[in-house]
């Protein structure tokens, strides 16, 4: 597909920029500890470096080694990556942690092979920590990876298509430099982050355009090309917050559907926006309880990879408890330690709620 020149042309310039003119500076980087690369990489996973990083500093502060994570209460694990979304990663943080301190006595695998048997590390991810913490020859591949090496190869190919994901993967371990491979890793990552961007690429200032065929080409803004489209549905969800003596009903969602693990309020799920002025579906839970209306939220809206979800609070008071299966009462006081996902979050900080909680 591409002369051996041409490949060697790119490695060289981005081994000469990296040492150069790379000035992205984050914590991780240069960071040989197997556990904190883990880390970082998990907590980037479908999060932008500026919201990870205070996430990362904190969860280092609060667990400095592997055995500190794998000890930790998983309520208090779940609370600090609040905010963070797909909170499958961090059971599987958890589980990882857990199964390296019982399994392999606290030490992480230094081979590829082993560190991609982990739970919730995929090939990017074992290629990571692998090339940063023991310098082993594999590539990484990622969004920055795909959009470097589609455009300087002009390659078409769908990067998410099956025959895409070979024929870059290939690719790119064979442009690896085996001497330095976690040199070089950071080096392509940080280009595709910081020059070769999505939309406002630095392409004047770029130490390949010489020989990157989509700028020769003017196809740029054309590459690289995606194949699928995400289809998003929409769920409304509303909560009812149904205080008795000043405890309040939650629960910790199941599995099979978003928010695995974390808490939240009585939920009736509707296929459609309601007007809640005569809302049945409260009047059925609460039977012939009496209750007091307190507050009616603002709409509420998450936007979630494939769904959104938008909804409404009601907030009810009432004397005597109800028995609701799969709910517990907790002291309001204490629900700023349950881990909540952001639609939840979002209206608990709002300063219009008036829980008194935080």
């Amino acid at each position: 597909m591409n002369d051996f020149a041409h490949q060697k042309y790119l490695v060289k310039n981005l081994i000469n920029w990296n040492t150069n003119d790379n000035k992205r500076q984050m914590p991780w980087k240069g960071e040989k500890d197997p556990y904190k690369i883990w880390l970082s990489e998990i907590i980037l996973q479908q999060t932008r470096v500026e919201q990870g990083l205070d996430y990362y500093n904190r969860f280092v502060k609060a667990f400095p080694t592997v055995i500190h994570l794998a000890g930790a209460a998983e309520t208090k694990v779940f609370k600090l990556w609040e905010g963070l979304g797909y909170y499958t990663r961090c059971k599987n943080l958890i589980a990882t942690a857990k199964y390296i301190t019982n399994n392999l006595s606290g030490i992480f695998p230094d081979k590829y092979e082993d560190i991609l048997a982990l739970k919730g590390i995929g090939p990017y991810t074992a290629a990571a920590i692998g090339s940063f913490a023991f310098n082993l020859p594999h590539a990484v591949v990622d969004g920055n990876v795909f959009r470097v090496l589609s455009r300087y190869f002009g390659i078409a190919i769908p990067t998410d298509s099956t025959d895409g994901k070979k024929i870059f993967s290939s690719l790119a371990n064979d442009l690896l430099d085996k001497k330095q491979p976690g040199t070089y890793n950071q080096a392509i990552m940080d280009f595709g982050a910081l020059i070769c961007k999505p939309k406002l690429p630095l392409c004047s200032t770029c130490v390949l355009k010489d020989r990157c065929k989509a700028f020769l080409q003017a196809s740029v803004q054309q590459l690289p090309v995606k194949e699928k489209s995400i289809t998003k549905k929409t769920r409304w969800f509303y909560y009812l917050v149904i205080d008795c003596n000043e405890e309040v009903y939650v629960r910790k969602r199941g599995k099979g559907d978003i928010w695995e693990n974390l808490y939240e309020f009585i939920l009736i799920e509707t296929s459609e926006a309601v007007q809640l002025e005569n809302f049945q579906p409260l009047k059925k839970i609460l039977g012939k309880n009496k209750f007091e209306v307190e507050h009616i939220s603002a709409f509420y809206k998450q936007l979630l990879t494939h769904q959104t979800i938008q909804g409404q609070f009601i907030r009810v008071k009432i004397k005597l408890p109800l028995t609701l299966k799969g709910y517990s009462l907790v002291k309001k006081r204490a629900l700023e330690k349950l881990p909540f996902p952001k639609f939840i979050s979002n209206y608990l900080k709002d300063k219009n709620v008036s829980l008194n909680l935080f």
